[in-house]
């Protein structure tokens, strides 16, 4: 509908205006020869009973010849055509009435119903020549007898129930000439604002039409050439994740063909308290009214019977799928952003210099949009932003803090030389992929996966802390727990959650004790033994299609299944830390002061800890933090004998002797 204009009022109220005169008069005619009953149907007359008994084209034919022949129903008539000229020539109107579809009959049953509705006092009339006081709702055939369309009762009424234009009144068939009917409010309100208005899908629709020059660059230029190239009808599904740029996409096609777009946001328009297919229609017939392009956001939680209803009322549609729709008439995929598309969408949303995890991970064009939207883009920022762009199963993820940097690493030089290779290969992965073209080489996925693997406590979550934080990413170990199931494909199910989360949220996925999860395939002896390998191969599928950043950490990596081990990118041993590193660990976890600046720790062998006691990193700071304890328990400074008591318990944790006595360690 085009700017608000009252001049399509007035005419629709002019011409039903014009046409109940010229009625009128034909009334007062038959109460003059007494062919009506000016009590209006509380009594009738015998001659009221001939005329209604009289043949329908008869009783025609006898109007018609009394209009030409009465003086003052000659101007009536005339004035009549003049309003039905008016009105069919009114922009607005004629918009309507196309953009539905609307037969004559309909559109002046509809014109008849939007009078009554902006002036009330119509009833009386409508009663008044209906020759019945208590018919104040028009019906079918009182329409076609008013405005004189020549067309047959009942009505063809299946544009405006199609539509939900108009409905019988209390439920009625729409199909008895004698059935009252009523106006949908939103048509009265629409036509009156000079735009279409629905309250009841206001919350749920948002009309796009941008200007030409305004819209965000095309990041899916081959999928914009296969809309555009679709001259048939049926539904488009854009296949992706949330904030995939799948209705940015949308209204780039749309803007193409000279239409805005109606973004539907159809989990919120289901959720309000009137029936799917009311809802559904309302939001639909929007787009109709606005030669909008509609646009279901979430089209999969539309039911197979409502989709049906809506391919009947629309040629084309496009929907946002996360999974490919078994009906859909298209199915286009969006592929990943490569480096040189995301910062050509982060040019569009922010003149910042990028941040470097636009480098590091394949963002959404939605991603980029919040990580631009929350400011300088410090690290904190940008995580936050990535968590509210793919919320992860908190039931099957803990995000792990990541306070170690490297510095607080100690591990040999060559295995921190394999870390550093490790990172710096996230960092440069889509420079290789997409500038230099390895991609090709990687067409299953385009992941780095690593195993950690040594003997509990030697600093495998550690390290994959301080590469989550060094990269910028989060880190979210999985929780096995969640993960595994008894009922068969519900793991399988879980995992798919899992990797799809990391990769939209570009996280860094952490599987700590990874046998469990990646162990060896075993000789299939039963039912059991056939899924738990159907499982592992799920596994061993997934983690080659995985787009994100994977660590697999365990302390038996000769249970794995020897499969795993070739789809890894880097195998890491971390082995029991040297005396050298001991003593740099041990200097670590016993700081000489508090951050008070008092003095809390006593003199220290520090070569005897490191030489004597074959302790890991995380056996070190157990021993140094039970120490601190004995040690503020007697309320004196941290000694060696606090230290060799906390490290005997520690030691016997773990099925070991401390072999060395107090007397020796005091020398």
């Amino acid at each position: 509908m085009n700017a608000p204009s009252t001049s399509t009022l007035e005419l629709i109220a002019h011409r039903v205006r014009a046409h109940s005169r010229l009625a009128a008069r034909w009334m007062q005619r038959l109460w003059a020869q007494g062919q009506s009953s000016l009590d209006q149907g509380l009594a009738i007359t015998a001659d009221e009973v001939a005329r209604l008994l009289q043949d329908p084209a008869a009783a025609d034919r006898a109007r018609d010849g009394f209009l030409l022949e009465d003086p003052d129903a000659a101007p009536l008539a005339e004035a009549a055509g003049a309003t039905d000229r008016a009105l069919a020539s009114d922009p607005d109107w004629a918009a309507l009435v196309a953009a539905f579809e609307l037969e004559r009959p309909e559109a002046d049953l509809l014109c008849l119903l939007l009078a009554l509705e902006f002036d009330p006092r119509l009833q009386r009339v409508i009663a008044y020549l209906q020759d019945d006081a208590q018919a104040i709702a028009p019906t079918t055939a009182f329409a076609a007898s008013l405005f004189r369309n020549g067309a047959s009762v009942p009505l063809p009424v299946d544009g405006l129930q199609r539509w939900h234009l108009a409905a019988p009144l209390d439920g009625a068939s729409p199909w008895r000439a004698a059935t009252a009917w009523q106006i949908d409010p939103a048509v009265a309100l629409s036509l009156a604002a000079g735009t279409w208005r629905d309250p009841r899908v206001a919350h749920a629709v948002a009309l796009l039409a941008p200007e030409p020059g305004r819209l965000p660059p095309v990041a899916y230029p081959q999928a914009l050439q296969a809309l555009q190239a679709w001259t048939g009808r049926g539904e488009i599904s854009l296949m992706g994740p949330e904030g995939g740029g799948r209705q940015t996409l949308a209204m780039q096609y749309a803007a193409g063909s000279d239409r805005p777009l109606l973004a539907i946001d159809t989990r919120s328009l289901l959720a309000v308290s009137v029936p799917s297919e009311e809802a559904l229609v309302a939001a639909l017939r929007m787009a109709c009214a606005c030669r909008a392009l509609p646009y279901w956001r979430d089209a999969e939680v539309i039911s197979a019977a409502d989709w049906n209803l809506l391919r009947r009322l629309a040629p084309l549609m496009l929907r946002g799928d996360r999974r490919a729709p078994a009906t859909a008439s298209v199915v286009l995929e969006l592929p990943k952003l490569s480096q040189a598309q995301r910062l050509t969408v982060w040019a569009h949303h922010s003149a910042a210099p990028a941040p470097p995890i636009l480098a590091t991970q394949q963002l959404t064009p939605g991603e980029i949009a919040l990580i631009a939207r929350a400011g300088p883009a410090g690290h904190d920022a940008v995580r936050a932003a990535l968590r509210r762009a793919a919320p992860v199963h908190r039931d099957l993820l803990s995000l792990l803090p990541c306070h170690y940097t490297w510095d607080d690493l100690v591990v040999p030089p060559d295995l921190l030389a394999q870390l550093r290779e490790f990172e710096t290969q996230v960092r440069l992965r889509w420079e290789v992929y997409d500038d230099w073209g390895f991609a090709r080489l990687t067409h299953l996925g385009h992941g780095i996966a690593a195993l950690f693997g040594g003997p509990s406590g030697t600093g495998k979550t550690m390290a994959a802390q301080v590469l989550a934080r060094s990269l910028g990413l989060d880190l979210y170990r999985v929780d096995l727990a969640g993960v595994v199931n008894k009922y068969v494909g519900e793991t399988e199910k879980r995992l798919r959650d899992v990797f799809d989360a990391c990769e939209r949220a570009g996280a860094l996925l952490f599987f700590d004790e990874a046998d469990a999860l990646f162990g060896n395939r075993m000789q299939v002896k039963d039912s059991h033994d056939r899924f738990a390998n159907i499982e592992i191969d799920y596994l061993l599928q997934r983690i080659e299609r995985f787009d994100g950043i994977a660590i697999l950490a365990t302390n038996r990596k000769n249970d794995l299944d020897a499969a795993f081990l070739r789809r890894l990118r880097f195998v890491v041993d971390f082995l029991m830390p040297a005396p050298a590193e001991r003593l740099l660990l041990w200097r670590r976890a016993l700081l000489p002061a508090a951050p008070t600046g008092e003095a809390i720790l006593d003199s220290m062998d520090w070569e005897f800890l490191a030489r004597r006691l074959d302790m890991t990193g995380a056996q070190i700071k157990a021993s140094a933090l039970g120490a601190a304890f004995l040690a503020k328990s007697e309320g004196v400074a941290i000694g060696m004998r606090h230290v060799m008591a906390a490290a005997q318990r520690e030691m016997a944790k773990h099925g070991a002797t401390l072999r060395v006595s107090l007397r020796e360690a005091l020398r």
